[in-house]
């Protein structure tokens, strides 16, 4: 059955594909309402945008520092056992800070430190999966499978942030305790799947082993174009790393206003990985990443100056589903384009692009914010997104002309 017209749910069929599904959804509904939750604590605690953007460096620190040797785990060892045990660690982290805010004593160093757990499993975690799903998915079917995880990622992430304000609304023990419950949930399914062939113990590590992914990105100017673009354009568009500035300050909410305005732009995500698990991109791919980018920049800008709550969530849903366009082709072109047995040290240098983008950013939009305010800090993101993506189409031509990826 060809990718091309093999519906979505016959995937849901695959017993693998299933299990990976719910462990990692379960997985990425923890992270959303971690991201709630802390966000939402550290700054009732404090009320500082620098110790806001500090929760992002926390996290990004322990990737930097791990992400060769993780990449390395993912293609040495058995990646389920890998994501498993991540998946364990994070569930004991959470459960640390339930315990801590329910008896009162959790502080913001501790809150940190549990961060870094978070950040340091999730390092181990995300370029074993990532290098795991070519191997769960039916042949043929790999862009469509990258949707509908995708898709079903989205409704995790709408879900996740809804759920975390409203808990911690309620107790600000509450959505600890639920990450606690989903991580090790996931866990036990990352357990279940059952692969056609058990996973052998390769060769040991050596410095080359260790960076050879970095070697391979290097040489694929497609790939390190695409990898880049997504660092720069979301470290300087990590704007929703305001808002719990925008939902207090600004739009004059709380905790349940920051958790719909986190879910906004997953909303448009699932609402556009609906459109490719059936409409999947076939030509100008490298040009419709580009445009996607461009109209995510776009956005942000709109979400900077809005100081209203709908036309803030609807620029967040319209960032949201270009970004997925985005992530949609950068994933496939990077695990196509990979051999098998380097999947794990590539989705390890793909991870720490994303995490700088991601977590530098929220560091990056907390600085701009300490120094010139909210709205000037997202509005320059989005600014320079639009820049950024205009530069790389020129810097990397062989990217612009990709067509197609299967």
């Amino acid at each position: 059955m060809s990718d091309q017209i093999a519906p979505p749910v016959a995937l849901l069929g695959h017993r693998p594909f299933l299990f990976y599904l719910w462990s990692r959804s379960f997985s990425r509904f923890s992270s959303q309402i971690a991201a709630v939750a802390v966000g939402w604590q550290i700054y009732e605690l404090t009320g500082s945008a620098f110790d806001l953007g500090m929760v992002g460096l926390v996290q990004f620190a322990p990737t930097a520092i791990l992400v060769f040797a993780a990449g390395h785990a993912a293609d040495r060892y058995d990646r389920r056992r890998v994501v498993q045990l991540c998946q364990f660690a994070q569930g004991l982290a959470a459960a640390y800070l339930a315990w801590g805010s329910l008896a009162g004593w959790i502080t913001v160093p501790e809150i940190f430190a549990a961060v870094a757990v978070f950040g340091a499993a999730t390092a181990f975690e995300s370029p074993a999966a990532a290098a795991l799903l070519p191997a769960v998915v039916p042949t043929g079917m790999l862009q469509r499978a990258t949707a509908v995880s995708t898709g079903v990622f989205q409704i995790a992430t709408i879900a996740g942030p809804a759920l975390g304000g409203f808990a911690y609304a309620a107790a600000p023990a509450a959505p600890y305790a639920v990450m606690a419950t989903f991580w090790i949930a996931a866990a036990l399914f990352s357990g279940a799947i059952a692969l056609q062939s058990e996973v052998s113990v390769r060769e040991p590590p050596t410095f080359a082993a260790l960076f050879a992914g970095v070697g391979f990105v290097r040489r694929n100017p497609a790939i390190l174009g695409t990898i880049s673009l997504d660092l720069f354009a979301v470290l300087l568009g990590g704007a929703t790393a305001l808002l719990p500035i925008y939902a207090r300050d600004i739009l004059d909410t709380g905790p349940w206003g920051l958790g719909v305005l986190r879910a906004a732009p997953a909303i448009g995500a699932l609402a556009m990985t609906l459109v490719l698990s059936r409409f999947p991109i076939n030509r100008r791919v490298g040009m419709r990443m580009f445009q996607a980018v461009i109209v995510f920049g776009a956005a942000t800008m709109v979400f900077a100056v809005s100081r209203s709550i709908v036309l803030s969530l609807a620029a967040l849903t319209l960032m949201g589903a270009a970004d997925t366009v985005s992530v949609v082709i950068r994933l496939s072109l990077v695990q196509l384009a990979t051999p098998d047995a380097m999947r794990g040290r590539v989705g390890a240098v793909n991870y720490l692009f994303i995490n700088a983008s991601n977590q530098l950013g929220q560091f990056e939009s907390g600085v701009t914010a300490a120094l010139f305010g909210a709205m000037p800090a997202a509005l320059l993101g989005g600014v320079g997104t639009v820049l950024i993506a205009l530069l790389w189409m020129r810097l990397f031509p062989t990217l612009r002309q990709v067509e197609r990826l299967e």
